[in-house]
């Protein structure tokens, strides 16, 4: 409590600011902006909501169709693959978490030779 008597300025300021964010957040409008807001050539602001876009671009995907002619067009036939080959790399040990010096399990050593008894 003495904490602040000593630091009445300071606990005043901090007290007008929380109330000024409260005041500021609670003063807005209820309606929010919208988010998607086009210009008509006459200047006017025309505003779509996300539904009628999302419709729309249904609609659009809807008239779409798909051929395979385009895979017997001679400007897709000259197409070069520039891709780089994958090489088979050697497998690893079957556990490489394992100690360096341990068999996995189900494994046996007779002479220097490791079997699998499965």
């Amino acid at each position: 409590m003495s904490w602040i008597a000593q630091n009445k300025l300071l606990v005043i300021i901090i007290a007008l600011v929380v109330a000024g964010g409260v005041w500021y957040g609670l003063s807005q409008s209820g309606e929010p902006e919208p988010l998607l807001s086009t210009t008509a050539a006459d200047g006017t602001s025309i505003t779509q909501s996300t539904d009628q876009e999302i419709i729309g671009t249904l609609l659009a995907l809807r008239a779409v169709t798909l051929s395979g002619s385009i895979f017997t067009d001679p400007s897709f036939l000259t197409l070069q693959d520039f891709g780089t080959p994958i090489v088979a790399e050697p497998v690893g040990r079957e556990n490489p978490f394992a100690p360096l010096g341990s068999r996995p399990a189900g494994t046996t050593s007779t002479s220097g030779q490791s079997s699998s008894t499965r």
